[in-house]
């Protein structure tokens, strides 16, 4: 497995939208930072996508669009700017996970029934294992994440340890929607 850590979404705008978004990705953030933690632990890429909506002000040079500074992001960070649901629609982040051999994207981020949810079968299509994290996703909706995570593939943060660690090569168990150890 060769992964990579895809944060969809997660801009300053986002965090003003209302009550039950601010607090949904609120509570992301300690998973969302934990990911990126273990990810660079094992020198696996991290990167970054951020919507593109300038009569939204989510545009760069407006404050909204940028990430906030709760998130342990980096300037070396890969950054894709899109203006679609999926991240690999109209982007080049195919084209840069291939260059980097990536076969696995673990996924996090807003909004987890829209973008998240379209990244997350967008790598399907384009042949990527895709994998989203559990308590790493934000909705205005609890139902939605739950909805999301009930129809995909997820991990929680501390499998994501194992899994990213070397050692014995997982085996996704379509089944139970879970990551177990091959025997």
């Amino acid at each position: 497995m060769k992964p990579a850590l895809l944060i969809v979404d997660i801009q300053k705008a986002f965090f003003k939208a209302d009550q039950h978004t601010a607090q949904s990705l609120g509570q992301s953030v300690v998973y969302i930072n934990s990911a990126i933690g273990m990810f660079r632990e094992y020198g696996h890429p991290v990167i970054f996508i951020q919507q593109l909506t300038p009569e939204e002000g989510l545009a760069p040079g407006h404050p909204g669009f940028e990430i906030p500074e709760k998130i342990n992001a980096l300037p070396a960070d890969i950054r894709i700017i899109k203006r679609q649901g999926n991240s690999f629609h109209q982007t080049d982040l195919a084209e840069k996970l291939g260059k980097l051999g990536i076969d696995t994207v673990f996924i996090a981020g807003y909004c987890a029934e829209r973008c998240v949810l379209s990244t997350y079968r967008g790598a399907q299509d384009e042949g990527y294992a895709a994998i989203l994290i559990r308590g790493a996703l934000a909705s205005p909706s609890h139902e939605n994440i739950r909805f999301v995570e009930c129809i995909s593939d997820v991990v929680s943060v501390s499998n994501l340890k194992y899994l990213l660690a070397e050692g014995p090569s997982p085996v996704l168990n379509h089944n139970q929607k879970t990551y177990s150890e091959a025997q």
